[in-house]
């Protein structure tokens, strides 16, 4: 049976466990909006890639040249998984890991964890990961950790063999915090490159450039590749703060119906000990009066 001083120590600790989870969630509230918000920023320089690209497509279409990266993509595959590095995000990588195994069953895919959760879901299915990359703790450290990766993928196109990369992430939409997505990296999608090259310019006249188009080309692709994983970052970023908010907040609720149910039994507890203690003195006092 609880003693009161189990249940007023029970109730302490609840008490204690709701100011952390309180404390969760105004961090995931704040990380949210400073991840969308580094999300919404990249879109300006990833407009500013695309006019690159169309200038150079256009020139390169009033050339009789063909749209470069249109083919599928020659080699292995290589598929980028971005996870989490940090629990208490409900069944946050469990989805995502979920989206990538059916990407990676029955294939030779070269494998790249962004995420040590994840890829512990990944290789308990028997998937190797070429590299792992922890994610920043902040918008700052998103930028070395986008250059790194961009890094592995070129030593994947060398060592590997690889000729098309994809990535996977995870997003938040609406009120669904973890929603799965999909990139194609490498080779530039035939779609997109179609469409800038129709696009009409925005200006009265198409830009020069003195730079040799090859290497014009290959510095945009690199420019784009940065944008596209930079966003999948941040995104994923605040999906996961997403996620752990939700599950903070469902946490925050059983809390709550704890600590009442504590609550109600302290009283209960309380009260059988007040009644007994004057059941006692009264029984004492007739004890004593029939003695004299």
């Amino acid at each position: 049976m609880e003693t009161l001083e189990s249940l007023s120590d029970a109730l302490d600790t609840t008490g204690d466990i709701q100011s952390i989870v309180r404390t969760m969630k105004a961090l995931s509230s704040v990380s949210i909006r400073q991840y969308e918000r580094a999300e919404e920023a990249m879109a300006d320089y990833a407009r500013t890639v695309d006019l690159g690209l169309m200038a150079l497509l256009r020139q390169r279409r009033e050339a009789g040249l063909r749209l470069p990266g249109t083919d599928s993509g020659s080699g292995r595959e290589g598929l980028i998984v971005i996870g989490s590095d940090r629990g208490l995000c409900g069944r946050y990588n469990d989805t995502i890991a979920r989206f990538a195994q059916v990407r990676l069953d029955g294939t030779e895919t070269v494998l790249g964890v962004i995420g040590a959760r994840v890829m512990a879901r990944l290789e308990a299915e028997g998937h190797r990961a070429e590299f792992l990359h922890r994610l920043p703790g902040s918008v700052d450290g998103i930028s070395r950790l986008v250059q790194s990766v961009i890094l592995e993928i070129d030593r994947w196109t060398r060592l590997h063999g690889v000729g098309s990369v994809s990535l996977v992430h995870n997003r938040r939409e609406g009120r669904v915090a973890a929603r799965p997505q999909a990139h194609r990296l490498l080779p530039l999608p035939e779609g997109y490159l179609r469409d800038l090259s129709e696009t009409r310019w925005p200006g009265r006249s198409l830009p020069c450039f003195r730079m040799n188009p090859e290497r014009l080309m290959s510095w945009l692709v690199q420019q784009r590749l940065f944008v596209v994983i930079y966003r999948a970052m941040a995104e994923a970023l605040a999906s996961e703060h997403a996620s752990r908010l939700a599950a903070m907040q469902a946490a925050e609720r059983n809390i709550e119906e704890r600590r009442d149910d504590l609550r109600q039994i302290y009283r209960v507890r309380r009260q059988e000990t007040i009644t007994r203690e004057l059941l006692d003195v009264v029984s004492g006092y007739e004890a004593a009066r029939s003695a004299e």
